[in-house]
């Protein structure tokens, strides 16, 4: 399976479209970062994948709860929340409530030609920015959990695999930290695209990679 996740991970980080954007709304940021890619499979796989607690497990975190509309769904060790829209196999929104904090995440898959099919996923954070959190570590805080997570979703896709990459040992592997830090470096380009400050971007970047791969600050 090694081979698998560093074959897959070489190739992800470009597979990937990023965005983020800030608006402002009584004195109040509200910040929402998009991840983009198509897979080469069908809307309904990738739904199920997004879906089926029994699939879900394989490529990102156990599930419990009510997976349907108006459920509420916990993922071990990480966050929880409401099942607020569904439209099968279009799109969902869910509640994301963890530390405290309230955001929610979007989930689109749409075709993108014949058997593939595109998922987008926005997280959106409504929140006083900038706090010290997010001068600290800007969008990649989350953005990092994302790329490995859609880099789980893709090996899962294309080789069956029944585990995430986080777990397999890759994460040990300089190809993960590698990935980390492409991944931390590409959400601070996106947020100097959205204004944020170059300085302020990259020392932002250094303590995310810092932050996912356990080593001190450069």
């Amino acid at each position: 399976m090694t081979e698998d996740i560093t074959t897959i991970s070489a190739g992800q980080l470009d597979a990937v479209e990023r965005t983020l954007s800030m608006t402002e709304h009584d004195d109040a940021m509200t910040a929402v970062a998009t991840l983009s890619q198509v897979y080469d499979t069908s809307v309904a796989d990738v739904w199920d994948a997004c879906t089926s607690a029994d699939r879900l497990p394989r490529w990102f975190l156990p599930v419990s709860g009510d997976l349907e509309l108006g459920g509420h769904y916990q993922l071990e060790g990480n966050a929880g929340g409401t099942v607020e829209a569904c439209d099968p196999p279009s799109s969902f929104r869910i509640s994301w409530e963890f530390g405290g904090n309230v955001s929610w995440v979007t989930v689109r898959v749409d075709p993108a030609g014949k058997d593939a099919a595109r998922l987008t996923l926005e997280h959106t954070a409504p929140a006083a920015l900038p706090n010290d959190f997010w001068q600290t570590y800007g969008p990649g805080a989350t953005g990092v959990g994302w790329d490995l997570a859609l880099l789980g979703l893709a090996l899962h896709l294309a080789t069956g695999a029944d585990k995430p990459a986080e777990g397999s040992g890759w994460e040990q592997s300089e190809e993960a930290r590698a990935f980390i830090a492409g991944s931390s470096r590409r959400w601070a380009d996106a947020s100097v695209a959205a204004g944020t400050p170059e300085e302020q971007a990259r020392a932002a970047e250094r303590n995310t990679t810092a932050f996912y791969t356990g080593q001190p600050t450069e």
